[in-house]
């Protein structure tokens, strides 16, 4: 039976480990590298990840891969730029140009992304404008996967159709290259990658984290959806779709041949958590008892901008209603619920969910988060066992492909949501959406 080699990257860290047949999770080879843009080093860091994961052989490998970062590269195959991630919103006046030029509507309905500076038409446009020697002189524009790739392999490689569905460049009908935004850009579209399924000497494209995430809790049908915070959150399903439509306010990228991941996507999860930890003196305490009229606060988590369900990218976060009694806990508890009130607003666009699977070690590491999505989702939340779900997901993907069905995915407790908590949740929901309102509004009169 075969052993599959497993790499994750993700916003922070990258995890590798060899998988069994039954995709059962061992503790994984782990490099931090937070906030790391230099493509170089994480290069380096993914060398040594391999090597430790790697004491026993394998017969092929696949791997998860953060999405939606632009590299340009030249002649060589050397990077002329760092890595353009979702994070960097330098592109926010770059999308604004697009905005003016094109249908955003009809460009979702072709690509299922948005016109965003989380997507790679915002930063070509970004770097043709601020960095034309470079864009000009560039010989290929990547995702960072695709270059890790060409310098494990040694070879320039194809990108898989999940990452360049993910690109926010790709036609969903055509699979291919979207002529409209490459004449909008003024880019050849010999300049992108070749889009391909093939492996090269085992190694199977790179998938999209959040694809990847959903096989390894397996998450994948309409009905079943991961509810993802890692550093930052998602709330997704994957299901087949022969002429996928895109809904309004959510994403929809192609997985493979047949399936497409949709959903919803925050810039605020874990992120948020960390910034609490480091900003607030003292954030202690339990939150078990307490809920939104404890505190009189409406915190708008968008920190980080805006993604799902309104795309605003210049937004700001927010809070209302602080006083000279307001404690850090009280601050805390507010920005969790605030997390957890947009992802209520994409799941109401997804009312075909009947079940919510919590992944991501930001999320399941902390209960008393888990209650709060409960509550406010007004569902039960199923807490996944699973410890690294991307990571078991790309194994679960190559078994796949392989003809290997592995085991199902390992489940923990159920959380259901609190019938006396629900009115408050419910008068706290409707000041998040007075206060978005409010806040977004700025930003389209």
């Amino acid at each position: 039976m075969p052993s599959i080699l497993s790499l994750d990257l993700g916003t922070s860290s990258v995890r590798a480990q060899v998988f069994g047949p039954e995709a059962e999770e061992r503790t994984p080879a782990r490099r931090d590298y937070a906030g790391e843009n230099d493509p170089a080093r994480i290069v380096d860091l993914v060398r040594e990840v391999l090597k430790e994961a790697t004491t026993e052989s394998y017969d092929a490998a696949g791997t998860s891969s953060f999405g939606h970062s632009l590299l340009a590269i030249d002649a060589a195959g050397r990077p002329l730029t760092e890595i353009l991630s979702w994070r960097n919103t330098r592109s926010a006046d770059a999308a604004d140009w697009l905005l003016r030029r094109l249908d955003n509507a009809a460009v979702h309905a072709r690509t299922g992304c948005h016109i965003h500076t989380s997507y790679w038409p915002a930063k070509l446009a970004w770097l043709a404008q601020e960095q034309p020697e470079v864009f000009r002189s560039a010989k290929r524009f990547v995702s960072f996967c695709d270059y890790l790739y060409a310098q494990l392999l040694g070879r320039e490689v194809a990108t898989g159709i999940s990452i360049a569905s993910a690109s926010g460049l790709v036609d969903l009908q055509t699979r291919t290259w979207d002529e409209e935004l490459l004449d909008t850009l003024g880019l050849d579209a010999e300049l992108l990658p070749e889009i391909s399924a093939a492996p090269v000497e085992g190694w199977y494209p790179a998938l999209l984290d959040g694809a990847c995430s959903n096989f390894g809790a397996g998450c994948l049908t309409r009905e079943r959806a991961a509810l993802m915070v890692g550093t930052s959150g998602a709330i997704r399903t994957v299901h087949e779709a022969e002429r996928p439509q895109p809904r309004e306010g959510l994403f929809l990228h192609w997985v493979d041949d047949t399936r497409v991941v949709e959903g919803g996507s925050l810039s605020d999860g874990g992120n948020l958590h960390a910034w609490l930890e480091q900003t607030l003196k003292d954030t202690s305490g339990s939150l078990a008892d307490r809920d939104p009229s404890s505190h009189g606060l409406t915190f708008l988590a968008l920190l980080g901008g805006e993604r799902s369900p309104g795309w605003h990218q210049h937004a700001k976060g927010a809070v209302q209603g602080l006083t000279f009694e307001t404690t850090p806990l009280d601050l805390r508890q507010a920005a969790l619920e605030g997390v957890a009130f947009r992802f209520a607003e994409v799941a109401d666009l997804m009312p075909g969910i009947d079940e919510i699977v919590a992944t991501g070690g930001a999320l399941v590491e902390d209960p008393e988060w888990v209650q709060i999505m409960a509550d406010v989702l007004g569902r039960p939340v199923t807490t996944s066992a699973v410890r690294e779900a991307s990571l078991r997901g790309a194994a679960v993907v190559v078994l796949e492909r392989l003809g290997v069905e592995p085991g199902p995915a390992p489940l923990g407790p159920v959380v259901h949501p609190r019938a006396d908590r629900a009115d408050a949740f419910r008068e706290a929901g409707e000041r998040q959406r007075r206060l978005y309102e409010v806040v977004t509004s700025e930003l389209t009169s």
